[in-house]
């Protein structure tokens, strides 16, 4: 509002003190060049101006002139006077005094600048008075318009200002309520709370539901620390007490006992595999784990890793179904990582008697590893949840000939996923209950520069030498 006030006050006292300069520098000019004429006094005591025909007419037909007497008789007056009515008689009646005077006169519904400049003779006598006029009609008609134009804006303005005053609580209530439930979650450390108001369109809406994702992100991540605090310590209590009781025993028996010594040695390597896996991870998270990426040939590695499950595990059958020549750029040393931790998965939640399936495809600039087995399967609810560390499904993928749940520490999946991820690839899953899962490795493509068409070295040869010729050419191509 102090603006607009700011505002409104130069845009009307600007323009008007400018055209009131214009107007009185114009009447000045005349007045001078008037003034410049032969001034006369006639016996009777009428002066006269000797002033020629030009100025007599007076090119602006909004400007006047009059020469009166020392008594305010008018004895000389442009012709255009006569457009005004017979009784019009002095231009500015209160300017008849000895001194140049500058007044608005109005008369009827007309305005008129008139400047008065008293008139003397060569002597230094004064004889009478000269008076210039402009009619100002169109100024004075502006000058309403644009009170009126800004009387209007100063209502619109006010008006602005109440409903600003009116709406803005209601408007800001919304960020009022986030800022209170933020508070609430903060003091509480209850990150299951969310905001209000997600159903809006508008800005706030936006601003709710992309802290509320942020909530829900932080909660996640918030209970994955707390899971994966809670495995590992779970993880890590379990071969230290194994290893601990075996220890016991043997130091009561005074004796190494075989058997608990190949228990010590199994859970001692199950807890250098944990420590191992996590390491692994925690390098990689913090971008630590560089890839030394070559030239691999999918299809040979796949049949390395095959062949070293095959010795490994009898009771589930191992197949390779598909094959095909795929090269892509990676680590070799994670790549089979990824693939021993996916094809091991799969055998370990198999029951005896079941199969794996492994193939290898390529599909528009990608290969696809696929690995399926006939276990039991995941349950919908769990899937997007089995990359995650420390996740695991002993429920629903227990081995159907032990009836125990298996006792690897759920890293397996999360390394596998990062493997893929850092050679620009993913990986899929689709599962059923009680048929099966299917995991789908997919890794970008080696583009492979086109061969270029090399001709029969014999016919180059002809060319360079032509006194030479080449007889039954072993180079020569044909088809197949």
């Amino acid at each position: 509002m102090v603006a607009f006030v700011l505002f409104a006050a130069i845009v009307y006292l600007l323009p008007r003190s400018r055209i009131n300069a214009e107007v009185d520098t114009d009447l000045h000019k005349l007045t001078e060049e008037l003034r410049s004429a032969r001034v006369t006094t006639a016996p009777d005591g009428t002066v006269r101006l000797g002033i020629g025909e030009d100025l007599d007419n007076l090119e602006t037909a909004a400007s006047f002139f009059q020469v009166l007497d020392i008594n305010g008789k008018i004895t000389l007056q442009s012709r255009n006077m006569e457009t005004l009515p017979s009784d019009f008689g002095p231009l500015d009646e209160n300017g008849l005094i000895e001194q140049e005077t500058l007044n608005y006169v109005i008369r009827g519904d007309s305005t008129m600048r008139v400047l008065t400049s008293p008139l003397y003779d060569p002597d230094g006598s004064h004889i009478g008075y000269m008076q210039v006029g402009r009619l100002v009609d169109s100024i004075e008609s502006f000058n309403r318009f644009l009170v009126i134009a800004l009387f209007v804006g100063f209502a619109g303005a006010s008006a602005s200002l109440f409903l600003a005053v009116l709406l803005t609580p209601s408007s800001f209530k919304p960020l009022e309520d986030m800022a209170a439930v933020t508070r609430q979650i903060t003091n509480a450390d209850d990150l299951s709370r969310r905001v209000p108001n997600t159903e809006r369109t508008d800005e706030i809406g936006v601003l709710a539901r992309s802290f509320n994702q942020l909530l829900e992100r932080l909660e996640r991540l918030f209970q994955t620390q707390q899971r994966l605090l809670a495995d590992v310590s779970h993880e890590l209590r379990t071969p230290l007490t194994a290893i601990r009781g075996n220890v016991d025993l043997m130091r009561r028996m005074g004796d190494a006992d075989p058997e608990s010594l190949e228990i010590i040695q199994e859970e001692i390597e199950r807890m250098t595999r944990l420590v191992g896996d996590l390491l692994l991870l925690a390098r990689a998270d913090a971008g630590g784990l560089p890839l030394e990426k070559q030239k691999v040939e999918l299809d040979n590695l796949l049949f390395e890793v095959y062949r070293q499950v095959r010795l490994l595990e009898k009771s589930v059958d191992v197949k390779v179904t598909e094959v095909d020549q795929a090269c892509i750029m990676g680590d070799v040393d994670r790549l089979k990582q990824l693939l021993l931790n996916l094809i091991g998965n799969a055998i370990k939640y198999t029951p005896d008697g079941g199969t794996v399936d492994v193939s290898l495809s390529k599909k528009n600039g990608w290969a696809y590893i696929k690995i399926s087995d006939t276990g039991m399967g995941i349950p919908a609810e769990d899937l997007p949840y089995i990359f995650d560390r420390f996740y695991r499904v002993d429920k629903a993928r227990a081995r159907g000939h032990s009836g125990q749940g298996q006792g690897g520490a759920g890293l397996g999946l999360a390394i596998a996923k990062w493997i893929a991820q850092a050679h620009g690839g993913n990986i899929d899953v689709m599962s059923k209950l009680g048929e099966g899962t299917t995991f789908t490795v997919i890794l970008p493509l080696v583009v492979e520069p086109k061969p270029m068409a090399l001709d029969d070295p014999a016919e180059e040869l002809s060319k360079t030498r032509p006194g030479l010729r080449v007889l039954g050419s072993p180079f020569r191509r044909t088809s197949s």
